[in-house]
């Protein structure tokens, strides 16, 4: 069985560190975790692995957060993957910091990487891992919030985030979502 799992992020040195990329930064520990690495292909960067006679694909696509839906649904249709084997990384403000959730399906919550995938695949029936990136912004500067980088104390608690959402990752490729739901969600 084929899965894609797609780390939201921006591509970009000033992007590299900042909450909205915790997609990516997921995916990039994975790979390492994984001792594979991405490649630059159409729409994005690719890697993938194989996990007892699965093939798991990454994605980090390279269309910036806005248009992120192109570069999934290129992807799945070159790989043939059905809905319920995408799943989606994405930064979630509504979220504590640390918190990460499953969710099969749902709205965008005014996430543009979401809403452009939602667009795109004309369907809110699709897994994303919420990563909880905090609020702590004032009205009106969500958007430097979510494009600054991370505290120090942040910092120290991202491999803790990372290795739980590779756990995540492959409990959802191996077991399915509400398995990995009730294990997994808070």
């Amino acid at each position: 069985m084929n899965f894609l799992i797609v780390g939201l992020g921006n591509i970009g040195p000033e992007y590299l560190f900042t909450r909205h990329n915790i997609g990516f930064m997921a995916l990039d520990y994975l790979a390492k975790d994984k001792s594979i690495s991405f490649t630059q292909d159409r729409l994005g960067a690719v890697a993938s692995y194989k996990l007892k006679g699965h093939t798991i694909h990454l994605l980090k696509p390279s269309t910036f957060m806005n248009l992120s839906g192109k570069a999934v649904n290129y992807w799945c249709q070159q790989l043939k993957i059905e809905n319920e084997h995408l799943l989606i990384l994405t930064d979630d403000i509504a979220l504590p910091f640390e918190t990460l959730r499953l969710k099969p399906k749902g709205s965008s919550g005014g996430h543009n990487g979401l809403k452009s995938i939602e667009g795109i695949l004309n369907t809110q029936e699709y897994a994303r891992l919420r990563m909880g990136i905090g609020s702590d912004f004032s009205k009106g500067r969500q958007a430097d919030f979510v494009l600054s980088n991370f505290s120090e104390e942040e910092i120290g608690l991202i491999p803790f985030i990372l290795n739980r959402s590779n756990e995540i990752i492959d409990s959802f490729c191996l077991q399915g979502i509400q398995q990995t739901m009730n294990k997994y969600n808070q």
